[in-house]
């Protein structure tokens, strides 16, 4: 069946397979192409059950392998994902497509070497595989080679641009055009542009020749979220949006305003908000004898946060309580630049480690965690919130009252953090003092949402979710049948 079929469309072809089911539950094209509706739907508990009962019938296809592997990893299953794509690896050696499946989710989970390895087989058995090419590309630039990176994002993407993604809807579409970077540091946005609503069309900038016509767009959404590291991409995107007239999300010139370090020069002085220093310093200067000089002359003091610039997640960021323990981290770093940060205190009164993300949706502001740790390096997903039941209370109040719960000085600090950013989606990371003030980690619009996982004790936070993509959803519309 067509990939773009109408939502309404692929129902009635589903309802016409469950009855042929009904009177031949051995046919298995049928169940396949059920299997692969039901996972389009987002219906993934019943595309389970016929993908289950397509392997106990038909254990080494690669179709369903592979297919059944990235409906797991759609829905949040990725150690399920990890098995299906290593058997899909394990029963078809010689095919590139599950190589590059697999390797793209062990680059996920910072599993480098094994993912490099995939990677390198996929080119080994088709030298032009473009997927391969691009993940190559990403997991050389999280490892530090930045030529190795630029020759195989070349080969990725020099020849191939421009994608449209399918259109699933049942009404006329409203046409994305969604700017994105091949460096990497892109919007997160697959759970953000449904596609039964936004008819996606995904041009990388970076490649792009602007001599030739733009797609046909109701609205541009510059996805390219990352200062830091897409300097020259949004530098594209600027030159990108000079040749449209409809409505821009996130204007690629205001993205170029919230790298790190510009953030806290632009946020500084905002009253109830404290502010980290942060310093930029070449690795070489913190070598073992000198690093305790560079820190003393950057008006800084140990101990202190070392990270590279452009990761996120917690990648190559460290802490550090010595000179030696500074010099070190650096050793460990990629690349040539580092960061010394002022580290804030976001402990409780139980001495847990706190961070607070509220989304950004034209201008407002919306609740989406609260991550409680152990460990100062705070991420949700490795926070101690899957494994703590009082930890998931206490996020609970401020998912349902965020301005009770930040209170208002907090609120106003926040409120002018978006003011100050000027993007129309985004993120803040953050935390509250015993005062109120806001301690602020981090503003950006590469803030990821991680899809919820069907486990019933996430439920509590479905409606902040929710609440988020509607918002997301309402503005693209709104924004959309703005005249030109």
């Amino acid at each position: 069946m067509n990939e773009s079929a109408p939502q309404h469309s692929r129902q009635t072809r589903v309802a016409e397979l469950d009855r042929l089911l009904e009177r031949d539950p051995e046919a298995i094209a049928a169940r396949y192409e059920r299997a692969g509706l039901l996972r389009e739907l987002g219906v993934f508990e019943a595309a389970k059950r016929d993908y289950l009962e397509l392997i106990r019938h038909k254990p080494d296809d690669f179709g369903v392998l592979n297919d059944f592997g990235t409906a797991a990893l759609e829905a949040g299953y990725g150690a399920a994902a990890r098995s299906l794509f290593e058997e899909a690896v394990r029963r078809h050696p010689d095919n590139p497509m599950g190589r590059v499946n697999l390797a793209n989710l062990l680059l996920l989970m910072e599993e480098y070497e094994l993912a490099r390895t995939h990677f390198v087989a996929a080119l080994r058995a088709d030298p032009d595989h473009i997927h391969a090419h691009r993940g190559l590309g990403n997991l050389l630039a999280d490892m530090g080679d930045v030529p190795g990176a630029r020759r195989h994002r070349d080969l990725g993407f020099r020849k191939d641009f421009l994608t449209a993604l399918p259109y699933r809807g049942a009404a006329a579409p409203v046409r994305v055009l969604l700017l994105v970077s091949a460096m990497g540091g892109n919007t997160p946005t697959a759970s953000l542009l449904d596609d039964s609503v936004f008819a996606t069309t995904v041009l990388v900038a970076d490649y792009y020749d602007v001599k030739i016509p733009l797609p046909p767009h109701d609205i541009l959404f510059n996805g390219i979220g990352d200062a830091d590291i897409c300097g020259n991409s949004l530098a594209a995107a600027a030159a990108i949006v000079a040749h449209t007239s409809r409505p821009v999300i996130n204007d690629p010139r205001a993205v170029t305003r919230t790298g790190r370090l510009a953030n806290v020069d632009r946020l500084r002085g905002i009253p109830n908000l404290v502010v980290p220093r942060i310093a930029k310093v070449p690795r070489h200067r913190l070598a073992h004898g000198v690093s305790a000089e560079t820190v003393a002359a950057h008006g800084l003091s140990l101990p202190l946060l070392v990270r590279a610039p452009g990761f996120h997640t917690g990648r190559h960021f460290v802490r550090a309580e010595t000179a030696d323990a500074l010099a070190a981290a650096a050793e460990s770093l990629p690349g040539d630049e580092t960061w010394l940060i002022e580290q804030l205190d976001a402990r409780d009164a139980d001495g847990m480690f706190r961070k607070l993300r509220v989304m950004i949706v034209g201008r407002k502001l919306y609740p989406l965690h609260l991550a409680i740790s152990r460990d100062w390096k705070v991420h949700y997903y490795k926070a101690d919130m899957a494994q703590s039941a009082d930890n998931r209370a206490k996020e609970v109040p401020f998912l349902q009252d965020m301005a009770s719960a930040v209170g208002e000085r907090g609120m106003t600090a926040l409120q002018r953090i978006a003011d100050t950013l000027q993007l129309d989606y985004g993120g803040i990371d953050f935390a509250v003092d015993a005062r109120g003030d806001i301690l602020f980690f981090e503003a950006n619009a590469t803030m990821v949402m991680v899809p919820l996982a069907a486990d019933a004790k996430w439920d509590y936070r479905r409606t902040a979710f929710d609440n988020v993509f509607a918002a997301v959803r309402t503005m693209l519309l709104h924004r959309a049948h703005e005249r030109a």
